[in-house]
């Protein structure tokens, strides 16, 4: 299995993603995201402006990052021959970076800013890929969650960078 990037280098965006308005059905891939400060990605039915049932304030949830080498190892272990852009159900695939590494610093992505909080946790719908992928992607090995800091444009190909602001 190859190693994950260093974080300190700047990696990029791979692919991007939006949920689709039925919950569960494939993820639509874009090549921009308009990323709004303390919503998340607009015209993302999953991470736009939601309120959190327990405070009443507007979600932490706002985008979910995850890398393309996590998900390649993934597949390989699994015997796989892949697992396609957006299956994991990620907003931005990256490829060139340690995401976990940097849970509770800022990114620079595009013209966006995010915080990046946390590991996400997977669900039940990793398994409907491929039996086992699940359990493969706990401690750690699913990407992060985040929030919009700053607003802006994320593409295709955009550097991702430890905001020094």
């Amino acid at each position: 299995m190859n190693a994950l990037p260093s974080p300190a280098l700047p990696g990029r965006v791979a692919s991007l993603h939006l949920h689709p308005a039925e919950p569960g059905g494939p993820l639509q891939c874009v090549q921009a995201i308009d990323v709004v400060a303390g919503n998340g990605v607009r015209n993302d039915p999953r991470c736009f402006g939601r309120i959190s049932r327990s405070t009443g304030q507007p979600s932490r949830r706002q985008v979910s990052l995850m890398e393309r080498e996590q998900i390649a190892a993934h597949a390989t272990t699994l015997g796989l021959e892949s697992i396609p852009p957006g299956a994991v159900r990620a907003n931005i695939e990256t490829a060139g970076i340690d995401l976990v590494a940097l849970v509770g610093k800022e990114v620079r992505i595009g013209h966006a800013i995010l915080l990046l909080y946390e590991p996400r946790l997977p669900c039940e719908k990793m398994d409907a890929i491929c039996a086992g992928l699940r359990e493969l992607m706990k401690n750690n090995r699913q990407g992060v969650l985040a929030e919009a800091v700053r607003s802006g444009t994320i593409k295709v190909g955009d550097c991702i960078q430890v905001d020094g602001r």
